[in-house]
């Protein structure tokens, strides 16, 4: 269609009253034909001919405004419901006609529209609440990597206002290694607010159709430090121990055989007591030097080698060189991971070791076995004993505490790191409704 033509087209409204003047014509033509036959003067035929005529006039423009009206009145509510304004309601909502059923509609369009708004407003305010209130920092990036919003935690480590930062690039804020990668990194960070390591997490969202992109830098540095000093206040705690129960009997002795010399005329067993006296000194010099050994071996432990285990293998060959009690193994097949075999060893060694130790205190046996974990990925090795259980304490895997007269408590510190150099765990439980305890370690295949 031309352009001319489309301007000379019939609005909606215009084509009806056409339609409503031609209904009423038929009518018109035939009062007329009527009126010429019927032989009526002049002055009749003038009179009822423009009431016809107006009758017909009223009725078609009657019949356009029913039409039009209604439409308008819909036009306008659904105009307020895209400006967001649900306060207009239609009137003519009663009734099962069609148009009583479409206001109707509108109405029930409006009152949904309505309550769906408030949730958004309120999920909104919530999140910029939540938002606010967090301690991670979030910054929000359009498509040019300009910043278009963040909290406070964000405005505290660039130590300025929103104000100042909205509109900046990623690289002015000195945040464009940060939105490098999708996937959690940590990374040495330095803000005019701080300086630390930051676990940075960025992801990629749609906000009216276009791309932006998400950045939450969490501060770890507060959290490692108390860690590490939690750390090292158990460590120095348990050294400490050690250490008292070593220097105060070397101690206490030393006075006493220094204090025995001084003596004029010197017993004459003064060397039986100076034996005994040096006796206890080297017996406790050389246990705190195992203690510092085993400090130095929990230290050293290397970075793990890996090559193919057969884990059944394993276990039956660990199992078999614990000769103070049989261990029952439960075959599950053949499992091959990559993992440094020798470490693997010491672990197992240790927890068969501490199994039989409980075992032989109460009577009973030791089992193990192993068995694949498909849906996690990981191989699972057991150890159950019919020991009297793990005591109630927290401190199983701190290092060189042990509730074994000789223990030197980093059997299972040990075991834990090599575990996890690993990518695995290695977890310990009492049997629920059963005495001894349970051994659990988890490898990936």
């Amino acid at each position: 269609m031309s352009p001319g033509r489309r301007r000379r087209a019939l609005t909606h409204d215009q084509r009806t009253l056409l339609l409503a003047l031609g209904a009423g014509a038929p009518a018109l033509i035939a009062t007329g034909i009527l009126l010429a036959v019927g032989g009526y003067s002049a002055r009749v035929e003038w009179t009822v001919g423009i009431l016809v005529g107006l009758a017909w006039l009223g009725f078609a423009f009657a019949t356009q405004s029913q039409v039009i009206h209604p439409l308008r009145t819909l036009s306008n509510l659904l105009a307020a419901l895209r400006e967001e304004d649900y306060s207009f309601r239609a009137r003519r909502t009663r009734g099962d006609d069609a148009l009583s059923q479409a206001m109707s509609e509108v109405n029930a369009l409006a009152d949904t529209l309505r309550e769906q708004r408030l949730g958004a407003l309120e999920a909104t305010a919530l999140l910029r609440k939540v938002a606010e209130e967090i301690e991670v920092a979030v910054f929000t990036f359009d498509g040019d990597r300009k910043l278009r919003l963040l909290n406070r935690a964000a405005e505290r480590i660039l130590a300025r206002p929103s104000e100042q930062l909205l509109g900046r690039t990623a690289d002015e804020l000195g945040l464009a290694v940060a939105l490098g990668e999708s996937g959690p990194r940590v990374l040495e960070l330095v803000f005019p607010g701080g300086l630390g390591r930051y676990e940075a997490r960025h992801s990629v969202f749609r906000q009216g159709g276009r791309p932006h992109q998400l950045l939450v830098l969490a501060d770890l540095s507060r959290a490692l430090r108390d860690e590490e000093r939690q750390a090292w206040q158990r460590l120095i705690r348990v050294i400490g121990h050690e250490l008292n129960n070593s220097l105060a009997p070397i101690k206490s002795i030393a006075g006493s055989l220094e204090a025995l010399l001084s003596r004029e005329p010197r017993p004459a067993d003064v060397d039986d007591d100076m034996r005994r006296g040096l006796s206890v000194i080297g017996a406790r010099a050389e246990s705190l030097s195992r203690f510092m050994e085993a400090y130095a071996r929990l230290a050293r432990l290397p970075a793990p080698k890996l090559a193919p285990v057969d884990i059944g293998a394993l276990v039956k060959r660990v199992a078999g060189l614990e000769t103070r009690l049989p261990i029952r193994i439960e075959t599950a097949g053949v499992v091959t991971i990559q993992a440094d075999g020798d470490q693997l060893e010491q672990l197992l060694i240790n927890l068969f070791r501490n199994a039989v130790d409980a075992t032989l205190e109460t009577g009973g046996g030791v089992r193990t076995g192993w068995k694949r974990l498909p849906a996690a990925g990981q191989v699972e090795v057991w150890i159950d004993d019919d020991g009297p259980g793990l005591p109630a304490s927290m401190n199983l895997f701190v290092p060189f505490f042990t509730t074994k007269p000789q223990g030197s408590g980093i059997g299972l510190v040990l075991a834990r790191q090599i575990a996890e150099a690993h990518g695995g765990a290695l977890a310990l439980g009492n049997h629920e409704g059963a005495r001894g305890c349970r051994a659990i370690l988890r490898l990936p295949l």
